[in-house]
């Protein structure tokens, strides 16, 4: 059910301080990479829904390489975690179509709220529409209840259970248990899937 969320950062206090923080916010971190090799291992294996990408790694390659070939190959949204704000970094940047670019230090927000940006619009750009729950109730036998139709929006928007709860004033348990339901009458077992499931009717 949760985002599945890859950690491209070679520093291993900085890399285990993201993680933390992603994990407190309902996001699932399937790994920590600190080379370009076992990075795009890791996309290969794990399918990400979204990569985070230091800049800087050491090697050979670094995060821009991975991020153009995120771009190019896999169609995987990123986003930038780095220390170099310089304007040549930036513009190599930006050549890759970044879906955010995030300056250390930075605040645990500044990585949700990228997250959440970033994915509402990645699933934009894949289907510029969010269906209509008639549309949706079209394709499925026991139909949304305006709840759960709110959340498959919000899902559909990158957003995590915490931030859910906050936004509508419900307990964690309660938004698991919508969601449990939306999956159900979708027939999916996770967020990924709902969202594929949505393009696909749309």
């Amino acid at each position: 059910m949760q985002i599945k969320v890859l950690i491209v950062e070679d520093e291993p206090l900085i890399a285990s301080d993201i993680e933390f923080t992603l994990n407190e916010a309902g996001y699932n971190v399937i790994g920590i990479s600190h080379s370009c090799l076992k990075a795009m291992d890791m996309v290969n294996n794990r399918k990400p829904d979204i990569v985070l990408l230091d800049i800087s790694i050491k090697g050979e390659k670094n995060g821009i390489d991975i991020g153009e070939n995120l771009k190019k190959n896999y169609n995987i949204p990123f986003i930038y975690i780095t220390s170099y704000a310089d304007k040549t970094t930036l513009e190599l940047a930006k050549a890759t179509l970044p879906y955010g670019y995030i300056v250390k230090p930075f605040k645990d927000r500044d990585i949700i709220s990228s997250i959440e940006m970033a994915m509402f619009r990645y699933n934009s750009e894949q289907a510029p529409n969010f269906p209509l729950i008639e549309t949706i109730n079209n394709y499925i036998s026991e139909h949304l209840t305006q709840r759960e139709y709110q959340l498959a929006k919000m899902v559909w928007e990158g957003k995590t259970n915490n931030t859910i709860a906050e936004e509508l004033y419900l307990s964690i348990n309660t938004v698991k248990t919508h969601l449990k339901n939306l999956f159900t009458k979708i027939n999916v077992t996770s967020r990924s899937e709902s969202i594929a499931f949505l393009r696909k009717i749309h």
